[in-house]
């Protein structure tokens, strides 16, 4: 089995680090920017998040297809190339996402609906290969676990970065109209550039021509979900973990405005939380080799939930809830850069089981399932602030700050307690198991 080298597996990393200087800002700050600048209502503002990323999740399987169905250039691959040259284009569209046009609030309503379809799809054809890519780099199952960690890292140092540098650099112009786009500019320069050192460093060591070129049909896709319980369960794992993740990333800068008093420690409870969340990437290698993935996911998310209802409980004080929030961004680490082996497997797994390999589709599908649980986050976010009585830019009620303080802490710890039952009663392939499936896959592509 192929072994990478440590320049391979940082360079893998950096392909998520360009995802999430993109892909970040819209969990962070775009529920905000929408209520607070664009003048959007809450509850409207989470329709747009609700429909468009069920557009984004109807659009994946199909961006999956489209690239399966293509054959790659030589030098350039099959997965790289398409990657690369999405994720320009992606950039491009984060900024107008983060534009405010001097519209009346249908217009503005409208747009919002546009550009964050059109990031959608952008972010489709951007994921999808990079997430595949992993698949055609090694079958070992340790090098696989450790390309997650790295991916972890990588994600995890773009959301620390986002969190600690964007809200002061847009502070530093009078104009926030200007300043988001500014901003998010920016961050989404530095997110082509991560791609561009995972497109450089990187190679799809499965041949190409193991690798399915023939159209693929609505059958296929079906057929690809249903043959594959490891998918189907990751899938609903997904859905409740990530609308978790999501839902506290987008109610953070609320909290720290209103419930903390300050916007500006947005940057300080970021850096320390998300900071710590780098010892969940450290850490992951190290349970999986002596629990397995699938405890070291349960443990992860355990974690994560003690330490939210901890907060939730106790009277609000700025130091334990740091500390406290910290030590949730370490639990959760470790589940969602674990995930990513996970789904690796479950691409073997389906070739195993149907003996064609569709990568692209498979990473596709899951990918559906984290565009159902942003779509349930963004929605829950923003029927739940309009709920409480939210109202921009004015002290909260006593009702409004209890429920930004729900929002961030109690919802994450209910659908974590949903998906550790998932995984603990539903997942079957076990390491053991894995191990003997890629070594019948290297007797068949012999």
């Amino acid at each position: 089995m192929k072994k990478l080298t440590f320049k391979e597996k940082i360079s893998y990393g950096f392909g998520d680090m360009g995802n999430g200087f993109m892909f970040d800002m819209g969990q962070l700050y775009l529920l905000k920017f929408f209520t607070d600048i664009a003048g959007i209502p809450a509850a409207v503002a989470g329709g747009i998040f609700l429909f468009t990323k069920l557009f984004d999740a109807i659009v994946d399987p199909l961006a999956g297809t489209f690239i399966d169905s293509r054959k790659g250039k030589p030098g350039a691959g099959k997965y790289r190339q398409i990657m690369l040259l999405a994720s320009i284009i992606l950039a491009i569209i984060s900024v107008f996402v983060f534009l405010a046009p001097d519209f009346s609030l249908k217009g503005k309503i409208i747009y919002a609906y546009g550009s964050y379809m059109a990031w959608g799809v952008a972010y489709s054809f951007t994921n999808i290969p990079y997430g595949t890519l992993a698949a055609t780099m090694t079958q070992d199952p340790q090098e696989r676990t450790s390309l997650a960690s790295f991916r972890q890292l990588g994600s995890t140092m773009a959301l620390l970065i986002s969190t600690v540098v964007v809200v002061p650099l847009v502070a530093k112009f009078n104009n926030p109209n200007l300043g988001w786009p500014v901003a998010i500019g920016i961050m989404a320069l530095f997110g082509i550039g991560s791609f561009y050192v995972t497109f450089r460093n990187c190679r799809e060591n499965i041949p190409v021509a193991k690798v399915e070129t023939q159209k693929i049909d609505f059958k296929d896709i079906v057929k690809t979900i249903f043959t594959n319980r490891p998918l189907l369960v990751l899938i609903l794992m997904t859905i409740f973990s990530i609308s978790a993740f999501n839902l506290r990333s987008a109610m953070l800068l609320y909290f720290c405005q209103y419930n903390l008093g300050n916007k500006g420690l947005m940057a300080y409870v970021g850096f320390v939380a998300i900071g710590c969340s780098l010892l969940g990437v450290v850490a992951m290698p190290i349970l999986s080799k002596r629990f397995g993935k699938k405890n070291t996911v349960i443990i992860g998310f355990a974690i994560s939930i003690i330490a939210d209802l901890l907060n939730f409980i106790i009277p609000l004080h700025l130091v334990t809830f740091i500390i406290l929030q910290s030590i949730a961004y370490f639990g959760l680490s470790i589940p969602n850069g674990m995930t990513w082996a996970l789904v690796s497997d479950a691409i073997d797994y389906g070739e195993w089981k149907t003996g064609e390999k569709r990568g692209a589709i498979t990473y596709s599908v899951f990918n559906f399932s984290r565009k159902i649980a942003q779509s349930v986050a963004g929605f829950a976010a923003g029927i739940g602030l309009s709920l409480t009585g939210y109202i921009p830019k004015v002290a909260q009620t006593a009702g409004a700050l209890f429920g930004i303080k729900g929002l961030l802490l109690l919802y994450p710890a209910f659908a974590l307690g949903i998906a550790i039952l998932v995984i603990s009663t539903l997942y079957n392939l076990t390491d053991k198991k894995y191990l003997e499936i890629a070594s019948d896959l290297r007797k068949r592509n012999s």
